[in-house]
């Protein structure tokens, strides 16, 4: 019984709170596959079918879904918003930047060079000037600027792994390498990258998120582990997630610096408090959900199920 206790404890430190929050759940078409998502202030939701080749939107009011074609060979992988609602897609599939209009769906595909041929196109995240950055797994990251429609690709420090990417509130990007178990600061003037290694050896960078004071939060797909990055001292530190062998894939900080991942060995997404340093989880009601992204808007997370073809929404 004495042995069972500390299990029991921490049963109840990942139940704790999760009462407080709601779970629902929104069915999309069958074979979807989706991969990211991108809330927008209209209160729709961007998510990209990676198996169908294609961008869906979520009405949350009427759980309806419509399906945009981005052409021959898609398979999008990321997606982003910008400030009009528009939809920004890595296509690994066309090896490109697609870019969707959100009143007329139109669709606008930005192939990236020759030079950058499969660059396994990954994550985007938009600096404070407007600027589409993106990041390519088999060694790339690069920049598109939608105002001058200038393209530039840099091959990455270590070759392959470049695969989140996140804009810190001072505008500085970051991106994380899985392959590579680093986090690269990039100039952004200059183009090039620094590599910041990680002190856990191997721990696979998956997917990172800047909080309000500009610390980044990292998931370690291999160590399976949470990591934190102060860039004003280079400090790390790290937090293993509850279970056994747990697995941390998508990574979001909201606006009130909580920290919510995804753990595919738990089947769960969790949420860490980083005062109590506490993790709190919610379990998926459907087997093998595989959770690959999270983004949100004010009171909510919103996360693709990609092995459920199903979108999930965590509010207040």
């Amino acid at each position: 019984m004495l042995r069972a206790l500390p299990l029991l404890l921490a049963g109840l430190l990942l139940a704790t709170g999760a009462a407080a929050a709601q779970v629902k759940y929104f069915d999309l078409p069958k074979g979807s596959g989706p991969h990211d998502v991108a809330p927008t202030e209209d209160g729709k939701v961007w998510y990209t079918a990676q198996k169908l080749g294609v961008l869906g939107r979520l009405d949350p009011q009427t759980g309806q879904t419509e399906q945009v074609s981005l052409g021959k060979g898609s398979s999008p992988h990321g997606v982003i918003a910008d400030g009009n609602g528009d939809a920004w897609i890595t296509d690994s599939g066309q090896n490109a930047i697609v870019h969707v209009d959100a009143q007329r769906l139109g669709v606008e595909v930005i192939a990236l060079p020759k030079e950058a041929a499969n660059a396994n196109l990954n994550t985007a995240v938009f600096d404070d000037d407007g600027v589409l950055w993106f990041t390519g797994q088999n060694g790339f990251y690069g920049r598109y600027d939608p105002d001058s429609r200038d393209l530039k690709v840099w091959a990455a420090p270590r070759g392959k792994g470049p695969y989140g990417i996140a804009v810190a509130p001072d505008g500085g990007i970051w991106y994380a390498s899985l392959a590579g178990n680093y986090i690269g600061q990039v100039d952004g003037i200059a183009g090039s990258a620094t590599a910041v290694d990680a002190p856990n050896k191997d721990a696979g960078q998956r997917r990172l998120w800047a909080d309000s004071v500009g610390r980044l939060w990292v998931s370690q797909w291999s160590a399976g582990s949470l990591a934190r990055l102060d860039p004003s001292d280079n400090q790390w530190k790290t937090w293993k997630l509850p279970g056994d062998h747990p697995q941390p894939y998508a990574l979001y900080v909201d606006a009130m610096d909580q920290v919510w991942l995804s753990d595919f060995a738990s089947n769960a997404l969790l949420r860490f408090d980083p005062q109590s340093e506490q993790f709190t989880a919610f379990p998926s009601d459907h087997d093998h959900a595989n959770v690959r992204q999270l983004a949100g808007r004010p009171g909510e997370v919103w996360g693709a199920e990609s092995g459920t073809d199903r979108l999930v929404l965590i509010h207040d």
